[in-house]
């Protein structure tokens, strides 16, 4: 399974330049180890966790949509609004990555800007490859296109040939503020860009409400849970029905979590065929249905049917998970989600943004990074296995989370 190791921002709102985790040869603003299989942000009001939330949802969008639309989804607010407070360069992404943990690693390079039209387009989009040997120096670029022209080398296996030229291809989009993955991803000689642009189009970003997951669908099984969760009941159909026996240990196993729930079953309904879950609350004796539950109740569910997923999204982000839930789950969701991401073959990685101490007591140093904005304004982030102190008190079996509401994690 893909993972990321290192994720740079520049001009990105509060984050004029932020690095998370390692980028190859570049830790400039950050860390020089990589990301973990679970990676948690933490960091007060106001220091930008939404923000790298969106970051990553921007990158997702642009792939989907286009750059130009992408500034102005989800409240985003146009490229002015993005940008940087008094800074006037491009807006740029790196993502730092690899397919497999044998593979060498990959970098991923975009800039955004104005044209002369004031309209976002892509301005440089790189795909960066160390050849096989290759122990120093910048990798090589199979992949490189500014504003919408360039080279890119077909195959699997020019890259790690010095000189080639043969399969070297001058192309030019039609489309400025369509990604180049995008396009180039779709055509059978890029297997390694189509490789990233499924990566990225894989990646799950929660936008999860509970209103949503109480609407009752049409009927119609769906393998995947949506970002706004809207299908959970097509997801549970699919469940019961190409993995009965597990989605049943699923639900009992989801029922011990939650406080207050004996069982939980289906119901199917005989007029539509609809599937219905039935939540049998300890002390009543009829059940309830998925529409009379709590907010804290569905989050949950939902969160557990998304770690069940047989076939997981590589990347799984989710902003806040603690809101609406009972501070006593919090660290036995956040240990759910480390027994998921395990770095293995088929596990997602996991990225969470929190302020809930409860949540960061299950956490380690090495999976925790803080947010703090500086006197400028903007957003400087480290890490907590950075500190001696903070790792030697882990040591001694003081949580984290305690650690971090005592104001140990605070700069000094």
């Amino acid at each position: 399974m893909a993972m990321i190791e290192g994720f740079r921002v520049q001009n990105y709102r509060i984050l004029k330049d932020a690095t998370i985790g390692k980028l190859g040869t570049a830790t400039e603003g950050g860390g020089a180890e990589k990301l973990t299989p679970l990676v948690a942000v933490i960091g007060k009001n106001g220091t930008g966790k939404s923000t790298l939330f969106d970051a990553f949802g921007f990158l997702a969008d642009s792939l989907n949509l286009g750059v130009e639309e992408a500034c102005f989804q989800k409240n985003r607010g146009g490229f002015d609004k993005l940008r940087s407070s008094g800074t006037q360069g491009s807006i740029s992404f790196t993502i730092y990555y690899r397919e497999t943990l044998k593979d060498r690693p990959i970098t991923y390079e975009l800039s955004v800007d104005l044209d002369k039209k004031g309209r976002p387009y892509v301005k440089t989009e790189r795909l960066l490859q160390r050849r096989k040997g290759q122990k120093v120096g910048r990798p090589f670029s199979f992949l490189w296109l500014e504003n919408g022209k360039g080279d890119v080398w077909k195959g699997e296996s020019s890259v790690d040939v010095a000189g080639e030229e043969a399969d070297k291809v001058h192309v030019e989009l039609t489309d400025i503020r369509q990604l180049g993955i995008a396009t180039l991803g779709g055509l059978k000689e890029h297997p390694r860009i189509q490789r990233f642009r499924d990566f990225i189009r894989n990646w799950y970003l929660s936008y999860f409400t509970p209103d949503a997951a109480r609407s009752i669908p049409l009927a119609g099984p769906q393998k995947h849970l949506n970002i706004h969760g809207d299908n959970l009941g097509n997801v549970v159909q699919y469940m019961e029905r190409e993995h009965k026996q597990r989605f049943q240990t699923i639900l009992n196993r989801i029922a011990k979590k939650i406080p207050g729930i004996d069982k939980i079953g289906a119901y199917r309904s005989p007029e539509d065929n609809r599937l219905f879950l039935q939540f049998n609350d300890k002390g009543f004796t009829d059940p309830f249905y998925a529409q009379q539950m709590s907010d804290g109740t569905l989050k949950v569910f939902s969160y557990m049917l998304l770690l069940e997923d047989p076939d997981p999204p590589p990347f799984i982000c989710i902003e806040e998970p603690e809101n609406g839930l009972y501070h006593k789950l919090l660290e036995s969701l956040a240990l759910e989600f480390r027994q998921r991401a395990t770095g293995e073959k088929n596990a997602p990685q996991i990225f969470i943004t929190t302020h809930q101490p409860y949540f960061v007591d299950a956490l380690k140093p090495e999976e925790t990074w803080i947010l703090e904005k500086g006197k400028d304004g903007f957003v400087t982030i480290r890490r907590a296995a950075d500190d001696p102190l903070i790792v030697e008190l882990v040591k001694e079996g003081l949580p984290l989370g305690s650690l971090w509401y005592s104001d140990y994690l605070d700069p000094r």
